[in-house]
């Protein structure tokens, strides 16, 4: 049962790679990456010598190094995880349980008993009651899905069980952990075919799951397709999480113009319908698996995330949506008691305005990135290109997918790709102009492996090695309207409305701040369409337009029960907005929407 009504999301490689020792003992839920294996490995390391473990080193010579240095550091996060809460119940005092109950949200059912107790005045009761009624945040992983890279012994690739994500699933599955696996970017069929060969995902007479399923999804059909699929194999989806397609950190993947606020009616909506689907499907694959199928049909639950910064957007969702949880991302990287941020990057994140965030195409993945402008990492980049000398040493090779050059895949922002794209780029002849802007195009990726790792070496003072001392950072646009580093219980009290750490009066509301970013996105659909005027791009336009258009109209209905001045403000964006799409719309000669 979760005690709190938000969640923190996954945030990059380092940011949240411990953040579970930090805040589960607290009652709170959070997610790590699971894709850095060498950086799991240096974190176990550390925390092993910080709380007196033996440490034994996984190498690269070990067979299955990286599900085995994923099982282990998860061992070891909730090892210190279950300490850290069975101390708290055991030496717990008076003000201990009343911080612990004090973070609750007003709402919370145990936190009302707490504070009927609290007025009786009788502090051993107070004590009894949080050892008896504290309990710890769930410890959640996550595996971007596109992340599954071939992995090769000298020349000769290895089975599908040892790709990158499938050797990642495996150390979760192979853990003590009883949590779940968020898997995010979409549907992998080998991945999720491979899921079915571990028992934890599947319920025991009881119903009971060792390990759940968490899939992070941008829309209803996504969700859709992606549950039947797993359905099919015996694979119960409990929870789907729903993220804004641009109005978030970390890549991302925009929708075709299907806007958040239609997307989680539609999930609202259909939730009842969607259970009983998926479960159907669900129960004849257990019984033709030979599993126990006499169950009753599982939770479901439904979570949002993305671009949420205020208590009654937070409590809007819950409201309207039904929602279970609300994911609270990019503003905990203002929290130190709960991310790990090197401390220049952290004043970098601090002082950012809306300017400093924008959509790159750093990522090797060919994915849309979130990027603080200036990070350390790209000013490292930018030098090397000065020094005539671009690209970076792939150290890690977590994405190196691209086999345009060689049958052992390269990353596209490796030194040994650039220079080969570089050359292939100075025979073709171009025009100053054109060569420049295709030059650009190669050199603007980043080793982002090593820049999302770095930092929880630099915070703790460690070693970089060959990685060096860059750091990217992936912020959402949200986080320009936080401008301070705040205490745990700060950014809580925030969250549930108890206190307001926004001290500018212009942020807009999450609604209006995706459709904006959705506009410049449809902007960069024109410029398309001005080099490539075909059909097929032309009927995407119009989907796409259509889709906002609908968005808009959804908007202009929905009684977001704001105050008059906002509610104005809101209005106002929405007619901005809905008047500029029909102006593009019409330029494009588009059908009229």
């Amino acid at each position: 049962m979760n005690i709190h009504s938000f969640h923190i999301p996954v945030l990059g490689l380092a940011f949240s790679v411990d953040t579970p020792i930090k805040v589960a003992h607290l009652g709170i839920d959070s997610v790590m990456s699971i894709v850095e294996d060498s950086l799991l490995e240096q974190v176990r390391k550390f925390y092993s010598e910080k709380h007196g473990f033996k440490f034994q080193p996984i190498t690269n010579k070990v067979t299955d190094a990286r599900a085995k240095r994923i099982t282990q550091y998860l061992n070891l996060v909730k090892k210190i995880a279950e300490e850290k809460f069975a101390q708290f119940k055991k030496s717990c005092s008076l003000g201990e349980a009343i911080d612990y109950f004090g973070m609750l949200p007003d709402a919370s059912s145990l936190k009302k008993q707490f504070l009927k107790l609290k007025e009786m005045g009788n502090s051993a009761d107070l004590i009894d009651y949080a050892r008896n009624h504290a309990k710890m945040g769930s410890i959640d992983v996550n595996i971007m899905t596109k992340l599954d890279r071939v992995n090769f012994k000298g020349a000769q690739p290895l089975g599908k069980e040892y790709n990158d994500a499938h050797a990642a699933l495996r150390g979760f599955a192979k853990s003590e952990l009883q949590s779940s696996l968020i898997l995010s970017a979409g549907l992998n069929p080998s991945l999720y075919s491979y899921m079915a060969s571990f028992d934890d995902f599947f319920p025991d007479e009881r119903g009971v799951f060792r390990k759940k399923i968490i899939l992070k999804v941008s829309d209803y059909r996504s969700a859709l397709i992606q549950g039947k699929f797993l359905a099919k194999k015996g694979l119960w989806v409990s929870e789907f999480r729903i993220e804004s397609g641009l109005n978030c950190g970390g890549h991302a993947f925009a929708t075709d113009g299907h806007l958040m606020g239609p997307i989680l009616e539609e999930f609202n909506q259909n939730r009842a319908e969607l259970r009983q689907t998926l479960f159907d499907i669900y129960a004849v694959a257990l019984q033709q698996g030979n599993r126990p199928s006499q169950i009753p049909v599982p939770d479901m639950k439904i979570s949002a995330q993305g671009g949420v910064g205020t208590a009654d957007e937070h409590t809007f969702l819950h409201e309207q949506y039904g929602l279970d949880a609300v994911g609270w991302g990019s503003p905990f990287l203002l929290v130190p008691e709960a991310t790990c941020v090197d401390r220049g990057t952290r004043e970098r994140v601090r002082a950012s305005k809306e300017k400093d965030l924008y959509l790159s195409e750093i990522s090797p993945l060919g994915v849309s990135f979130n990027n603080l402008r200036d990070n350390t990492k790209d000013l490292e980049k930018e030098e090397l290109i000065r020094k005539g000398k671009p690209g970076s040493p792939c150290i890690k090779k977590y994405l190196a997918f691209n086999t345009e050059y060689s049958k052992k895949p390269l990353c596209t922002a490796s030194r040994k790709y650039q220079h080969i794209k570089i050359k292939e780029l100075e025979e073709n002849k171009l025009p100053p102009v054109q060569y420049q802007r295709e030059y650009r195009k190669i050199t603007e990726k980043a080793c982002i492996c090593t820049g999302l790792s770095t930092p929880f070496l630099l915070e703790n003072e460690l070693e970089t090695g060959q990685s060096g001392e860059g750091v990217s950072i992936c912020p959402g646009p949200n986080i320009a309207y936080f401008t301070e580093l705040v205490s745990l219980r700060k950014m809580i009290d925030h969250i549930y409305g108890r206190a307001d750490i926004i001290k500018r009066n212009d942020r807009p509301h999450m609604f209006i701040k995706e459709l904006g970013l959705y506009m410049d996105h449809f902007k960069k659909l024109m410029d398309e369409y001005a080099l490539d005027a075909s059909k097929k791009v032309k009927n995407r336009i119009s989907s796409f337009a259509k889709n906002l258009e609908a968005g808009i109209a959804y908007y202009q209905q929905l009684d977001l029960n704001l105050s008059n001045e906002m509610a104005r403000g809101f209005k106002k964006s929405l007619k901005k907005a809905q008047s500029k799409l029909k102006l593009l719309s019409h330029q494009l000669c588009l059908e009229a929407v």
